[in-house]
């Protein structure tokens, strides 16, 4: 059994009400942000249930009216993962494997999610796991135009041979000398913000304490790594589709653009 979970805050420091805001796509119609998050969702075989988890009753009643089963959680998460290990909590829920389906993330393909879930339920070494996508040379570029001009951009991933996340970063790492060759591989992996977890280990999540590289980064996945957690990187193929998530004002073009 897997279920998903889209967790939602309206108090975002970066982008306060970021989950109501409208998206227009090709044929005029416009739709939250949360509402498009849960239209992917639903494109995703495999999954039993789908449930919006937020604290705040704007969210709440917006996700409602389009059909989305919505769990309140408390103002007290700090992040999306310890929303989710409410939900896991609160619910008594006996799932295999919790997704994590981030609310900010409606051009994420369902063959990422079915991706990610068949290679956690397969990998018994692994705890969590979480996609990457290799960037391409108008993602990297993004990046690049997003780190001059001072916004954080997207989180970009590096990971061993065996594909165990060593960090993730709202810098650009590996760092690169020079921009890649237009007929290069970029070496660059942008992180999908995407988890499968096995219940336990999303449980313990909420027992650990928030370390300093999540703190100095505020990225919820590195407190995984912080406790000797390991995380499976899958790749993943984007096959033609873009994939950006809306982290700034600015991505809202960005997006609807591809819509």
């Amino acid at each position: 059994m897997a279920v998903i979970i889209i967790p939602a805050r309206y108090a975002s420091t970066r982008y306060p009400g970021k989950p109501l805001v409208q998206l227009r796509d090709s044929t005029g119609a416009s739709k939250s942000l949360i509402q498009r998050s849960w239209e992917t969702a639903r494109q995703v075989s495999g999954v039993d249930a789908i449930y919006v988890a937020t604290d705040d009753e704007r969210i709440a009643d917006a996700a409602m009216a389009f059909g989305a089963e919505v769990v309140m959680t408390s103002v007290e998460a700090r992040n999306g993962t310890e929303r989710c290990a409410e939900v896991v909590d609160k619910l008594g829920l006996s799932a295999d494997l919790v997704i994590n389906l981030q609310g900010d993330a409606p051009l994420t393909p369902p063959w990422f999610v079915e991706a990610l879930i068949d290679k956690l339920a397969a990998a018994g070494d692994f705890q969590v796991a979480t996609p990457v996508l290799r960037c391409d040379a108008q993602t990297y570029a993004n990046f690049m135009e997003d780190r001059r001009a001072g916004r954080v951009g997207g989180t970009t991933a590096v990971f061993g041979s065996d594909m165990q996340a060593l960090y993730f970063s709202k810098e650009v790492i590996p760092y690169l000398g020079k921009p890649p060759a237009e007929s290069d591989p970029v070496p660059v992996f942008h992180h999908v913000g995407v988890y499968a977890y096995r219940p336990a280990a999303l449980l313990a999540y909420g027992s650990y304490a928030e370390g300093p590289l999540e703190r100095c980064e505020g990225l919820e996945q590195l407190r995984f790594l912080e406790n000797g957690t390991p995380m499976l990187c899958v790749e993943v193929e984007a096959r033609g589709r873009v994939f950006w998530e809306l982290n700034n004002p600015v991505d809202v073009a960005r997006i609807e653009a591809v819509l």
